[in-house]
């Protein structure tokens, strides 16, 4: 296929953050493929479901904590005593040695402190991120109604995934 591996970029949304987060863990862990950069839009990251943004997201426009727990109980069932850091990333003990990332919130949407604790974590090993909170947006913003915040997220998207791409991180 002429793919040149050395530009492998891992991205996705929501369930697809965690989806994300997940194959640049495993494949750190295993030794390959070579991910060169790691895009979480507006992950879903920690089963837990603890932080502040998740109590306060009861009543949030699009998904609510509820939703969100819902969601985890679908995709890990109720018993979470050994949750694997591949399934919910966020219980990973170490983020060392992951590719550089572009990680983008939004203020009203429950996963936001997960996903800023996550940065966080992976800046405190050396990891390079990017991290973009959006005010007064909600979950799933960039693709729902077109707006000038809308689509300077979607072109932040899109410059950070270039950049990454010509820069070989």
């Amino acid at each position: 296929m002429n793919i040149d591996t050395s530009k492998i970029v891992v991205g996705g949304g929501s369930a697809g953050g965690n989806l994300a987060a997940a194959v640049a863990l495993m494949a750190r862990d295993r030794g390959g493929p070579h991910i060169c950069y790691q895009m979480l839009i507006y992950p879903a990251l920690d089963d837990r479901a603890d932080t502040q943004s998740m109590s306060a997201g009861t009543d949030t426009y699009v998904i609510t904590s509820q939703n969100t727990l819902d969601m985890w109980n679908y995709y890990l069932d109720s018993d979470r005593t050994n949750v694997p850091c591949y399934a919910a990333p966020s219980r990973a003990s170490d983020l060392s040695g992951l590719p550089p990332a572009y990680i983008m919130t939004c203020e009203q949407d429950p996963l936001r402190d997960e996903a800023i604790i996550y940065a966080m974590r992976l800046m405190e090993t050396g990891v390079p991120v990017e991290l973009h909170n959006y005010p007064g947006t909600v979950h799933g913003f960039d693709y729902l109604i077109p707006s000038d915040i809308s689509k300077r997220a979607i072109r932040n998207e899109l410059i950070m995934f270039r950049n990454a791409v010509r820069n070989n991180h």
